[in-house]
């Protein structure tokens, strides 16, 4: 079952498939700005919207928890480009 999971401690988001980590976006958080700088996902995994995901989740935090995100990840990037 795939299960994507918020780690504020470890400044990203994990995908898992059970128990095996799948892929991972992280972040920097700088005051009020979270960047993410790597959206990451297995081959094995990719073509499913699982990247998409993880990003979106990253957001989602960073929004409940007041920040603003940027993006030094190309594909982190182009989702935030296509959300204004």
């Amino acid at each position: 079952m795939i299960e994507i999971k918020f780690e504020k401690e470890q400044n990203k988001s994990i995908v898992y498939d059970g128990n095996n980590q799948i892929g991972e976006c992280s972040f920097i958080e700088h005051g009020e700005e979270w960047n993410i700088v790597h959206t990451e996902v297995s081959n094995l995994y990719q073509g499913q919207g699982i990247a998409r995901k993880l990003v979106e989740s990253v957001i989602e935090n960073a929004l409940k928890n007041g920040k603003n995100v940027v993006a030094e990840c190309s594909y982190a990037k182009k989702i935030l480009e296509s959300k204004k």
